[in-house]
């Protein structure tokens, strides 16, 4: 079993990046961190209850301990692992300034899960910085390569919002030639909508909603090609995978792998719950099968 933590609660008096298209903060105010004590507690708990894997979670996950003294996102992992028996953590969004070499290194545990999700959002220069994002595509580029380098077999996903005021056909092919080059696991592909009280609804230069439904279509066509891509290139891996149920053909078993593939298996024994390496073999029809090794 899998559970999620939120690292950070609504507090309305701290201060935290806001991007142009986001309502979060007007409607449930800033964020804080949450203790380390109370995560560590909770994940003992989820222990005892039979969890086998934990996922970090929260609004700008990277800048967690803004408000806390002596700990930061590394720390807090490090200490995770440290006090601890949870057999597989994995993290929810983090932007690509936030990587550091020290966070990096926390990889080497196995017990990190190999999965990477870095919201892109746009390769404009200009959309990022309508946007209010603290990166640039040069930046994003060079951390992708980097943990690629580090780890090879690792699934890197990212958020790509389409149709962003200012986006002409120029910002548009950016993005789409950055993404083609890119080897994302997966494209989580959204069109911009209109928030009322953001930034981003008092911009000039909408994009018409029929160019935004082509690029958007455009856009989800190479989604799906990184997708089988990936999943094509990692057939003959052994990885562990954490069954989750059993679908509704008999003895047929779904999970996810360490670097956050979607499985199937077919077993006489139960695997709920349980942890086993599986060698991928085959992806048809969009499914990817594996043979259960242990």
């Amino acid at each position: 079993m899998s559970h999620e933590l939120r690292l950070r609660r609504v507090n309305v008096e701290t201060a935290a990046q806001i991007c142009a298209f986001c309502i979060i903060p007007r409607v449930r105010g800033r964020e804080r961190s949450v203790p380390v004590g109370l995560l560590i507690n909770e994940i003992q708990s989820r222990i005892s209850e039979g969890f086998r894997e934990v996922v970090l979670t929260g609004t700008q996950l990277g800048s967690y301990g803004f408000d806390l003294e002596n700990v930061d996102l590394t720390r807090l992992l490090t200490l995770i692992l440290e006090k601890t028996s949870i057999e597989r953590l994995r993290l929810s969004s983090v932007q690509p300034q936030e990587f550091t070499q020290n966070l990096l290194e926390l990889w080497d545990n196995p017990r990190l899960c190999p999965h990477f999700h870095i919201p892109l959002q746009s390769a404009s220069p200009s959309v990022l910085a309508k946007m209010r994002r603290r990166y640039s595509p040069g930046l994003f580029s060079a951390k992708v390569q980097e943990i690629q380098e580090r780890f090879p077999e690792a699934a890197i996903t990212t958020d790509v919002i389409v149709g962003f005021p200012g986006e002409g056909n120029l910002e548009y092919e950016q993005t789409l030639e950055f993404c083609s080059r890119v080897n994302f696991a997966d494209m989580h592909v959204f069109p911009y909508s209109v928030r009322p009280r953001t930034t981003a609804a008092h911009l000039y230069d909408k994009v018409h909603p029929l160019e935004k439904k082509d690029r958007m279509a455009r856009m989800l066509a190479l989604s799906i090609i990184k997708s089988n891509t990936f999943r094509k290139r990692s057939l003959g891996q052994t990885r562990p995978v954490l069954w989750e149920a059993t679908k509704t053909t008999e003895g047929v078993f779904s999970g996810l792998t360490d670097n956050y593939l979607r499985v199937h298996t077919r077993s006489h024994k139960n695997l709920t719950s349980k942890i086993t390496l599986a060698r991928l073999v085959s992806f048809q029809n969009g499914i990817l099968t594996a043979e259960n090794i242990v």
